[in-house]
C-alpha cells in the first residue's frame, strides 16, 4: 500500500457496514479519503471512531449515488479539494424484500438499479476521467456479490441480483476499455458471500455463517496493494460453511 500513500481515495455508501469499514482501513493505510452517502453524518461519526491522528484524513460528502446531479458535483468539489481521485471503491448498494412481479413495485425497481448499477458506472466514468486528465494509475473497486455470479433462493429479493449481474459485465467491459485507452488504471470486482451488514436481514444472520465487513476492507487493501503488473480481475469470498 505504500504507493497509494497520500493519495485520494473515494467511497461511496461509506455511512454503514462495508463502506464504513473500508473508509475507517484506508484511512489507516495512510490514503486521503472521501466518504460519500446520503446519511453523511454517519460518516462524519466515523471519525470519532479513529485515533485522533487519522481523523483529518477522513472527509465525508452528502451524495445520492442514484442522482447524476450528485455524482458531478462530488467529483467536481473532490478535484478541486484534493487534486482528483486516485482510488474508487464503488459500495453504495440496496435491496428491496420484494418480489420481482410484485404490483406497483416499480419505484424499487429503478431505486435498485439506479444504486447499484447505474450509480456504480457514473462514479466509474468520472473517476476515471479524472485518473485520465492526471495520466495517474488508478485502481477502480466494485463491490459485488456471489448474487452476480450464480443465483440462489434467497426469495424476494426484487431485481438486485440482475443489478449485480450488471455489474459483472460492466467490470469486463471497463477492463477491456481501460486497456483500450492505453491505461494501466485497474478495475475489480470483489464478490462477497453473506456479509453481517444492515443489508442482511436479521433473521438471517442469526442463523447463516456471515463475513464481517472488515473482512471485505481488507480484501480491497489486498487488491489495491498488488504489484501495478498484477490486476486482480474477480475475488470472490465466502464465509466458512456457506451452504450455497
Amino acid at each position: 500500500m505504500d504507493r497509494w500513500n497520500g493519495k485520494v481515495a473515494v467511497v461511496t455508501g461509506a455511512s454503514s457496514g462495508i463502506g464504513a469499514a473500508t473508509a475507517q482501513a484506508l484511512v489507516k493505510a495512510g490514503m486521503i479519503v472521501v466518504g460519500l452517502a446520503r446519511r453523511v453524518e454517519r460518516v462524519e461519526a466515523l471519525k470519532e471512531e479513529l485515533d485522533e491522528s487519522f481523523r483529518a484524513r477522513l472527509n465525508a460528502i452528502k451524495c445520492d449515488v442514484t442522482k447524476e446531479e450528485d455524482i458531478l458535483e462530488v467529483f467536481k468539489l473532490v478535484e478541486e479539494r484534493f487534486g482528483g481521485v486516485d482510488v474508487l471503491v464503488n459500495n453504495a448498494g440496496v435491496t428491496r424484500r420484494t418480489a420481482l412481479l410484485t404490483s406497483g413495485n416499480t419505484e424499487q425497481l429503478r431505486e435498485v438499479l439506479d444504486t447499484n448499477l447505474m450509480g456504480l458506472v457514473l462514479c466509474s466514468r468520472e473517476a476515471f476521467q479524472s485518473m485520465k486528465k492526471r495520466s495517474v494509475d488508478g485502481h477502480i473497486v466494485h463491490i459485488n456479490s456471489i448474487l452476480g455470479h450464480h443465483l440462489i433462493n434467497l426469495p424476494n429479493l426484487n431485481i438486485y441480483p440482475a443489478s449485480k449481474f450488471g455489474v459483472t459485465a460492466v467490470t469486463e467491459t471497463m477492463r477491456q476499455e481501460l486497456r483500450t485507452e492505453g491505461t494501466k488504471i485497474k478495475v475489480t470486482s470483489i464478490s462477497p458471500g453473506l456479509v453481517r451488514t444492515e443489508m442482511l436481514p436479521e433473521d438471517m444472520a442469526k442463523v447463516v455463517p456471515a463475513l464481517e465487513a472488515e473482512d471485505i476492507a481488507n480484501a480491497v487493501l489486498y487488491v489495491l496493494g498488488t504489484p501495478p503488473r498484477v490486476q486482480v480481475h474477480e475475488l470472490t469470498i465466502k464465509p466458512v460453511g456457506e451452504n450455497f
